[in-house]
């Protein structure tokens, strides 16, 4: 008898890629040796290689990373590294240089939590079954939205960007959980705490069918920002039926023709040094060998 597929599981509806985070920070020094040395990400060596901001590869998405007042993520950004050994051990090497900071870790349930000099919150996350073949890579932001809010996020995203989505447990509480690119999630966890006001940072993701959101959002008037005709934005996450806005992130939407759409990243080997160096060996692939 043949095998037996899900095919649902390769689904991934309109939004195609969850590509950058996008948080200012104060010290360029200091988000190089917490988001290089530390993590053991990339810094792009292609594009906006100065002193003003700074582009990070991690797998096929990014952290983009201008100099200014430090913003705060409300929430976590999940990432897959492909040796949490290696991680844990470059952390640790990185206290002293970041001492006097917001910067912490602790090792538990096979994962790392991490948080950056500014306070903004990363869990770590060793290649899984439930990420397969993600070796490297940005899984899933996962947002503190209010109590409530989950039905009426994950509805939002089905009915304006046509996105598979569900309400379900998300480490202890409700959460809309939106699929947004292969292996990809956006996660919006309901908590009765306090929430900090909205500062700016933004998300940027890439759909298939650009101009449908686009007239769905411009009807409610949640268009904030035209950049250009590959490029929009919106920021409020609305009740559909109410309008009240349930969450706000701003969103920098790409269509798939943007010219940075699908760019090659690299992704370098931060086991690879100067005194044990192994010539080949110096990038690595975002995906673990196929298996079928």
């Amino acid at each position: 008898m043949a095998k037996k597929f899900d095919r649902t599981d390769e689904d991934l509806g309109n939004i195609v890629g969850l590509e950058h985070v996008n948080v200012m920070v104060s010290d360029q020094r200091l988000a190089t040796i917490f988001y290089i040395t530390a993590l053991g990400l990339t810094r792009d060596p292609f594009l906006t290689t100065g002193v003003v901001n700074m582009w990070v590869n991690a797998g096929r998405s990014q952290f983009h990373l201008p100099v200014g007042e430090a913003q705060l993520l409300r929430g976590r950004v999940g990432l897959v590294v492909p040796d949490l050994d290696g991680l844990v051990r470059r952390l640790d090497a990185a206290r002293e240089l970041l001492d006097g900071t917001r910067f912490d870790f602790s090792v538990a349930n096979d994962v790392v939590d991490v948080v950056c000099p500014w306070g903004n919150r990363f869990r770590c996350h060793g290649p899984e079954d439930r990420f397969a073949p993600v070796a490297l890579g940005m899984p899933y932001v996962a947002f503190d939205v209010p109590t409530g809010a989950a039905a009426g996020i994950a509805r939002f995203y089905g009915e304006i960007f046509d996105a598979p989505n569900s309400v379900d447990d998300w480490d202890g509480a409700p959460a809309a959980r939106v699929v947004s690119g292969y292996r990809q999630e956006l996660v919006f966890r309901e908590t009765d705490a306090d929430l900090p006001p909205f500062d700016e940072h933004h998300i940027q993701i890439y759909i298939v069918d650009f101009s449908g959101p686009y007239k769905r959002l411009l009807e409610r008037d949640l268009i904030c920002r035209e950049d250009n005709q590959h490029q929009y934005r919106f920021r409020d996450i609305v009740d559909l039926d109410s309008g009240e806005a349930l969450f706000t992130i701003e969103h920098e939407v790409r269509s798939m023709t943007h010219p940075l759409y699908a760019r090659p990243l690299v992704n370098r080997n931060p086991d690879q040094n100067n005194f044990q160096f192994a010539a080949g060996h110096e990038e690595i692939s975002w995906a673990a060998p196929y298996s079928a």
